[in-house]
C-alpha cells in the first residue's frame, strides 16, 4: 500500500514545483503596479519608441527623439488623466528650443498606460500631435537612437 501513496506524493510534489516556477515566470513578465494612490505611478514606463519617468514632484515623457515634462504628480481619475506641461519638439541630436505649451492626456489599463500630447508649437504656429504611445510600468523605454533622459 505504501507503494501506491508514494507515487502519488511525488506527482502532487512535482506537480506543486512545475506551478510554482510557472506562476514565478508568467508574474515577471507583467510587472505590478505599486498600490493606487490617486496618481500616475511613480517609476519607469517604457514601449516601443517611447518612455515615461515618473516621479514624485514631475512626469518625463519621451516620443521618439522629442520630449516633454509635467511639473508635480499626474492626477489619475477612472483611469485616465489630463495635465498641462511642456514640450521639446526639436530635441535631438541637440535640443532647439523652446519648449512650448502641451497637454498631455492618457488612458491606463492595468499597467499599460496609452499616451497622447498635443502640442501648442507657438514657434511654428501650428498644433502638433504626439502618439498615441503605450508606455508599460516597469519595462525599458525602447526608443532606438535617441536616448532616454534618466531623472
Amino acid at each position: 500500500m505504501a507503494s501506491h501513496i508514494a507515487p502519488r506524493s511525488m506527482s502532487a510534489l512535482i506537480f506543486s514545483g512545475v506551478s510554482a516556477v510557472l506562476l514565478a515566470c508568467s508574474s515577471g513578465r507583467s510587472p505590478s503596479l505599486p498600490p493606487f494612490d490617486g496618481a500616475l505611478a511613480v517609476g519607469t514606463w517604457g514601449g516601443d519608441g517611447a518612455g515615461m519617468i515618473v516621479g514624485d514632484t514631475a512626469m518625463h515623457l519621451h516620443i521618439g527623439c522629442t520630449y516633454g515634462d509635467v511639473s508635480g504628480r499626474v492626477p489619475v481619475t477612472g483611469g485616465r488623466f489630463d495635465v498641462s506641461g511642456s514640450y521639446m519638439l526639436r530635441a535631438y541630436p541637440i535640443a532647439i528650443g523652446p519648449a512650448v505649451p502641451a497637454r498631455f492626456v492618457g488612458r491606463i489599463i492595468g499597467a499599460t498606460a496609452t499616451v497622447t500630447v498635443t502640442v501648442d508649437d507657438t514657434v511654428q504656429h501650428q498644433t502638433v500631435v504626439r502618439g498615441p504611445v503605450a508606455v508599460t510600468y516597469g519595462e525599458q523605454p525602447r526608443l532606438g537612437p535617441c536616448p532616454i533622459c534618466r531623472r
